[in-house]
């Protein structure tokens, strides 16, 4: 059986050109679960057969008609519980380049602001016929909740402090594109390692797949027993800089600091602010990642950002295809 066969493509920008065809596999593999509640729920092969198919993915959307018939029958709601932008329109585009039918989901107009519970909320919304749910929460296992009372497929688009399973995908997903592979390389994770969902299923992710990873920032953001974890930690950036193939610079989570972690924004940016000038002192070149949004002069100057080693709009584009790889791969799962 066919991942989802012969693909169709129509070429309106050359006459007469006979209908295109890509074909992703032979032979139909599975992912080993049904839901993506995070990354230490699925094995390196889930991650592999997910970047196999997201390659095709690729492909597709970067041709003309970037819009395959997959899962014209699939019925997707994302149920978002806290503010999001990227993440939101990048599983929307995921979800219709596959033609599947998106219903999205706002907890700041729903009956959540009058009470009601998630169970509830999301039952209503699946009486609707909805095969999977795409949710985002701020609750640090919502989603692996929300999987043991549900029938349907539920991703996790991000729990809290907890995991962000596609955030870390795509990221080892543009790794692998920039440099081949990612086992063996040395990645650094710089900034507020202690609120980050991105941090926790990186580190997760990269190590599954043979990579050596390291976080560093200010004391006060790096949780007292990462170490437990198998990555190192190192308080000075240079340092860090100096080890790392990657550094993937994370934002300051300001939402959720209860209390003032550093003096100021302007020290914590002279200690781990990447800025050119520092970037062109290294004896390499690095790779400079960010899950997004940037805090432009403070985790990284703008020309740093716009710069020929940064892969962040790289990320922004292989989110969509691993999103639709990770849809397609679990859709499968239902069918059958």
């Amino acid at each position: 059986m066919q991942i989802f066969g012969f693909l169709d493509v129509r070429n309106n920008y050359i006459r007469n050109q006979n209908i295109r065809t890509i074909r992703i596999s032979k032979t139909m593999k599975e992912l080993s679960v049904n839901h993506l509640i995070g990354i230490k729920y699925i094995t390196k092969q889930d991650i592999d057969l997910i970047f196999e198919t997201a390659d095709h993915f690729k492909e597709v959307i970067n041709r003309p008609i970037k819009k395959v018939p997959s899962l014209r029958d699939v019925t997707i709601a994302n149920i978002f519980f806290e503010n999001s932008t990227r993440t939101k329109l990048s599983f929307e585009l995921a979800q219709k380049r596959l033609s599947a039918d998106v219903m999205s989901f706002s907890a700041a107009q729903s009956s959540v602001k009058k009470g009601e519970t998630l169970i509830d909320t999301v039952n209503n919304i699946l009486a609707m016929k909805v095969d999977m749910v795409v949710m985002r929460h701020s609750s640090p296992g919502a989603a692996h909740f929300l999987s043991q009372n549900i029938g349907a497929s539920v991703v996790n688009a991000g729990d809290g402090a907890h995991e962000h399973p596609t955030q870390a995908l795509l990221d080892s997903f543009t790794i692998r594109e920039k440099l081949g592979d990612v086992g063996g390389k040395k990645i650094v994770i710089v900034g507020d390692i202690l609120h980050s969902r991105v941090a926790l299923s990186n580190i997760f992710a990269l190590q599954m797949q043979g990579a050596e990873v390291k976080v560093c920032g200010p004391k006060t953001l790096i949780p007292k027993y990462i170490e437990s974890l198998g990555v190192t930690v190192e308080h000075n950036l240079r340092k860090a800089l100096e080890w790392a193939d990657v550094a993937n610079m994370l934002r300051v989570q300001n939402e959720r600091l209860d209390v003032s972690y550093f003096p100021t924004t302007r020290e914590y940016t002279q200690q781990y602010g990447v800025t050119k000038e520092l970037l062109d002192s290294l004896n390499k070149e690095i790779v400079i990642m960010h899950p997004g949004p940037i805090n432009r002069g403070v985790e990284i100057t703008s020309d740093v950002a716009d710069s020929q080693q940064s892969v962040i709009l790289e990320q922004v584009e292989n989110g969509v295809a691993v999103r639709m790889a990770v849809i397609y791969l679990l859709a499968s799962k239902i069918k059958n």
